[in-house]
Order: structure tokens, then sequence, then C-alpha cells
């Protein structure tokens, strides 16, 4: 863990970033960014990219590296469109989570209906043929990732429902990935000052750690020059992922690149997806910035622990070690 500007830096940005842009794609498109991630079996890093086209509309497109760094292979047309009836303006900023009881990765994505932003469900075993879910939360709702296993029986889904008390984000359960219920707030926007008041969302899908279920999420501070989306954390307990056992105080990675704060939206970095190191330890973090263009994060999730812990607005749990 380094310092920078006397606080610690959590993130290091890597030095070609951005690693995606829309120059690399193999088809005309305006920009690249929010990209969910997974490390397939042999080790090839799959990106399946947030691509808008010059209509406005995004749909979704895989680029696979070897290293998850460069020489990345790009699909040579959109690997997933939008359904055009249930979809009609696009797909978005899609979540993967490998399923252990389906043994399939679940993409959750935000789907563009005509009543605005709603959650949906695809199934794939290889990113070229998929089963859609279809909308599975009506609107304003996204931001939604499922954990890779049951819980109590059921599978549970992480969201971002929008209501006249904020954007905070739920946990709700289903039987059969279609109908949802019980539906839990587990993490509340704060409000005032703090730099995650008033709406919150998960960004990548939850980590698993011996200590828990860890959350990094966006937070968005409204200011006179606009909004700044930077990136917080949380944990939650393994065994009940709806119980919040820790919520860092301040954000731990923010906009502060030229590719970060100059585009389309500036002053986001908006991760969709992560993939872990042989190691076990080391994260990669891909995330949209400025709504433009893709970078790439590297961090230490002991570290981030040991910061969560020293840095917990809750204040009322101590985190237990990691396994080494």
């Amino acid at each position: 863990m380094s310092k920078h500007r006397g606080y610690p830096s959590l993130f290091t940005r890597h030095p070609t970033n951005p690693i995606l842009t829309a120059n690399d794609w193999p088809y005309p498109v305006h920009s690249v960014f929010n990209p969910g991630a997974v490390r397939l079996v042999g080790g090839t890093t799959l990106l399946l990219c947030r691509v808008e086209d010059r209509r406005g509309h995004s749909h979704l497109c895989a680029a696979r590296s070897a290293n998850g760094i460069d020489s990345w292979i790009i699909d040579e047309s959109p690997t997933f469109q939008g359904d055009p009836v249930d979809e009609l303006w696009g797909v978005e900023d899609p979540r993967i989570t490998f399923m252990e009881d389906l043994g399939k990765y679940a993409v959750a994505y935000t789907a563009f209906t005509k009543g605005g932003p709603g959650v949906a469900l695809a199934l794939t075993e290889d990113f070229r043929k998929f089963e859609r879910c279809g909308l599975v939360m009506q609107p304003d709702d996204k931001d939604a990732a499922l954990l890779p296993r049951k819980v109590d029986g059921e599978f549970a889904l992480l969201h971002r429902p929008v209501s006249d008390t904020g954007a905070h984000v739920w946990l709700s359960f289903s039987p059969d990935l279609r109908n949802w219920g019980s539906h839990r707030l587990i993490l509340q926007a704060r409000k005032g000052a703090w730099w995650d008041a008033n709406k919150v969302g998960i960004s990548p899908p939850l980590i698993e750690t011996s200590a828990g279920w860890l959350m990094l999420y966006h937070g968005v501070r409204t200011t006179a020059g606009g909004c700044l989306y930077r990136i917080g954390a949380a944990l939650f307990a393994l065994d009940r992922p709806d119980r919040c056992l820790a919520r860092g105080d301040s954000w731990i990675f923010g906009p502060e690149a030229s590719y970060e704060t100059i585009g389309d939206v500036p002053n986001v970095t908006f991760p969709c997806g992560y993939t872990v190191g042989d190691d076990g330890d080391t994260l990669h973090i891909y995330y949209g910035a400025a709504d433009t263009c893709i970078g790439l994060a590297t961090g230490s999730i002991r570290e981030i622990l040991s910061w969560l812990e020293a840095n917990d607005s809750l204040t009322s749990y101590s985190i237990p070690p990691p396994h080494p």
C-alpha cells in the first residue's frame, strides 16, 4: 500500500491505460466502457464490454487477452445485442458471475426499455450463445450482479432500484432466476455531504474472501460542476449477505487521470468487472473511464480488507484476518 497526497493508495493504474478504446474496435463504434470481466479456464481474460454506437444505443462485445492487458482479440461483430422489443434502446453495464449450481456464466445487465432501465439476466457457457432470462426487475433498476451460489436454497441478486427514498443497494432472492422476492435493503446511500450521499450501487460482483463478501461500490456526489463517480468498499457476512459487517468512511478510487476526468461523461471511474491473480490476492479491476474508454487498475484484497478495518464507519465489527 503506497501513499498518495498523504492518504493510502489502494489501486495502481496500469501504465498503458486506457487499455481499450473505440479505436481498437474492428467495426465503427463511438465508445467502449464499463466491461464485465471473467478469467476463463486456461487463464484467458474475457471482457464483455459495453459498446455505444453512433445512434447512442449500446450493445455488448467480447474482447479476449492471454494476459488481461494487451493483444486483445475482439469479436468482429456485436456479441450480445438488445432484444428489439423488450430492450429497445440497447443493453448496458454487464456483470459476470460463474454460477456453481448451473455450471454456466450468468450475465446481469441493464436493459434499456420503454419504461426506463431495468435488470435483465442471460446465461452462457461460451459467450457466443446466450439463453435470455429476460427482464427480472421493474424499472427504474440497474447495477445488478448475482452471487455465485445459492443462499438458503435460493439464487441471490444484488441490484439498485431508484425510489422516492433514494438509490440504495438491495438483495433479492429467487428459486428460478426469473421470479424474485424477499427484497432486503443492504447498503443505504448516506445523506448530507458524504461522498456517497443519495446514490450508491455495486460496481463489480461481490468478491468472496475468508472475512466475508467484499463489495466495491460506487457513490455519486452531485457538485456544481457535475457528478463525481468514485469507488468505496464494504463487507458482508458470508452466510448472511444481507448483513453489513463494515463500511469504509471514504472512497478508495476515483477519477484523477485525464482519460477519467475528460470524456463523454467527465469524472467517472466505473468498474463492472474484476479478476483475481493466481496468488488469490492480486485484484485487477476493469473500469469505464469517463464513459469513453476502459482502464485497468490493480490492488490487493488483503490491503483493502486491512484498510476497511481501520476506516470502518460502522465501528461495530472487527474483521477477521484473511487466510495467508
